[in-house]
């Protein structure tokens, strides 16, 4: 099930840059043993990337977490569910940039281009600008309740959630949208506090010129 992203980066001929972290160690590829040495290899192998990407490696320092974590982004993050890969690309991207999670906002970024979201919709993300007509009205919505949830997720009360109703969104599609905001804001702090750098996914995807996917955005 290689992805398209990955697909994509392996037929690049720019450079990624290393995403070793530099606060903490996390578990190299040519350090990997055992559990940790087989989850590299299926990462590889089930999604078509030549390595191992930083966030996995600080995961891996308690292995049972890695595995753990692999299964719910392979099922959760990296695949169409009640909400489509290009929104639940908008919620990572948006929360990774309020968070100033350089690693993640620039990783998910490139994915939501790749996978259909504009370079202006990605800025209004980047900038926090809601109001942008880049976005849907329905998108609007989201990203206000995402961004409730990333930072004052005590305050959402019933009201927040019949707003989304209202605006199309179903109970199955918010929860989603939960549920990928809250992995985010832990994937961004574990970045964080680890030092993970950019990998310069964005920078590379605009050398090579626009090449998102055509995919049905509903």
């Amino acid at each position: 099930m290689a992805l398209p992203e990955y697909e994509q980066l392996s037929r690049s001929t720019g450079r990624q840059h290393s995403s070793t972290s530099r606060n903490l160690p996390g578990v190299e590829e040519d350090e990997a043993t055992g559990e940790v040495f087989e989850l590299y290899a299926h990462f590889r192998s089930h999604f078509g990337r030549a390595d191992v990407p930083g966030i996995l490696k600080c995961f891996a320092t308690h292995p049972p977490l890695l595995r753990h974590m692999m299964a719910l982004s392979e099922s959760m993050i990296f695949a169409d569910g009640h909400l489509t890969r290009r929104h639940k690309e908008m919620i990572a991207t948006f929360v990774s940039s309020q968070n100033e999670c350089i690693y993640c906002a620039d990783s998910h970024g490139y994915f939501l281009r790749v996978h259909g979201g504009s370079a202006e919709a990605l800025r209004a993300i980047q900038k926090n600008d809601l109001a942008s007509l880049s976005l849907t009205a329905e998108e609007q919505k989201l990203l206000g309740f995402v961004q409730k949830v990333n930072g004052n997720s005590h305050e959402i009360d019933k009201a927040d959630v019949d707003l989304l109703v209202a605006a199309g969104w179903s109970q199955l599609q918010i929860a989603e949208a939960i549920h990928v905001a809250a992995l985010f804001a832990t994937f961004n702090r574990v970045a964080n506090a680890f030092g993970l750098q950019s990998q310069g996914l964005l920078a590379l995807f605009e050398s090579q010129g626009d090449s998102t996917l055509e995919i049905d955005p509903e």
